[in-house]
């Protein structure tokens, strides 16, 4: 345990911030596998919106560096390319 005043307030600072990262890549997560499921399902319209959502989502994170911009600029293109597929093929 810390004895310093300020390695205390470092330990708060670092469960606070481990916490929204957490909740940040979780939202990140939980949009993927809703465009996802839309896209396995067919429809198209759903997909697109929850696509829109979980980019922003993907942005923001990396805009924050809770995640890496080209980890998000990967996990976007995946899921683009399946929306893709899934749009070309109706």
């Amino acid at each position: 345990m810390a004895n310093i005043r300020s390695s205390e307030k470092s330990i708060r600072k670092t469960k606070t911030r481990t916490l929204q990262n957490q909740v940040k890549k979780s939202r990140i997560r939980t949009l993927r596998k809703k465009v996802l499921a839309a896209v396995a399902q067919g429809d198209n319209a759903l997909a697109q919106q929850c696509y829109n959502e979980f980019s922003s989502a993907a942005d923001k994170a990396a805009k924050s560096s809770t995640i890496h911009k080209n980890t998000a600029s990967r996990l976007k293109s995946r899921v683009a390319s399946q929306l893709s597929k899934s749009t070309a093929a109706n």
